[in-house]
């Protein structure tokens, strides 16, 4: 069987706004899941939560059939789940290997670090080269390409990704987007909120989509690629 995240009737927002009402989501390992809405239907809110970066005020978070739920950040990684921030959030004046490094803070054992740095900055041929530079000097796809190796520092079991082709010129987008491919070869599951369709849709293995902070669809990508069924969802049809 898959080890699975699974997310029941999930209730959580900012202060005392709600913004996710009781959403219910599952994702699996070496799958990419990907969640579609408008603004402020409630996307990043749910993976922030997932994270422990939000409260969960009522519902539950399952990782293979064990409750995390309420479980602090450095302790959700612990358990093998990492949140990359939209735009890839590198430290912009830590070298290449100094940002994959912070990736590694919920370890205990430093040379277990040291050697997923290595290991990684050899995989990312490009990051080698670079490896001594500061990440804010290098280009938007390279700062992505950082920003996913940072999330592999800890080994993790699920990636969630917040909107990855965020600000990024065409070519760059249709870049990352085919990273998050080498996540699921790697046995990653990836959860990935995206408000580029066209681009993500290709790659989803199972696809959700938000409107007001309630779910308005469950299913596989071939059933939304009606652009009419896609907008009637988006707006809550």
């Amino acid at each position: 069987m898959s080890e699975m995240l699974e997310i029941e009737d999930l209730v959580t927002g900012y202060g005392k706004q709600e913004i996710v009402h009781g959403i219910s989501l599952s994702a699996a390992r070496s799958r990419v899941t990907c969640i579609f809405g408008p603004n402020g239907s409630g996307k990043s809110t749910v993976i922030k939560a997932i994270a422990g970066a939000l409260p969960v005020w009522s519902g539950s978070i399952r990782l293979d059939g064990r409750d995390i739920t309420g479980l602090r950040v450095h302790q959700v990684v612990r358990e093998g789940i990492v949140l990359m921030p939209q735009g890839g959030g590198v430290f912009p004046k830590l070298t290449v290997e100094e940002n994959l490094r912070m990736g590694g803070y919920s370890l205990r054992d430093g040379r277990q670090v040291e050697r997923r740095v290595d290991e990684l900055i050899g995989e990312f041929q490009n990051l080698g080269r670079r490896r001594h530079v500061a990440a804010g000097s290098l280009s938007g796809g390279e700062q992505m390409m950082v920003a996913i190796a940072r999330a592999l520092v800890p080994e993790p079991r699920f990636v969630l990704l917040d909107e990855p082709s965020a600000g990024l010129s065409p070519a760059m987008v249709h870049d990352t987007i085919a990273r998050v491919q080498t996540l699921r070869d790697r046995g990653v599951g990836v959860v990935m909120v995206e408000q580029n369709i066209r681009e993500a849709l290709p790659l989803a293995d199972h696809v959700y989509v938000l409107a007001g902070g309630h779910r308005q669809f469950s299913g596989s990508p071939e059933e939304i690629r009606d652009d009419a069924k896609l907008m009637s969802l988006y707006m809550g049809g």
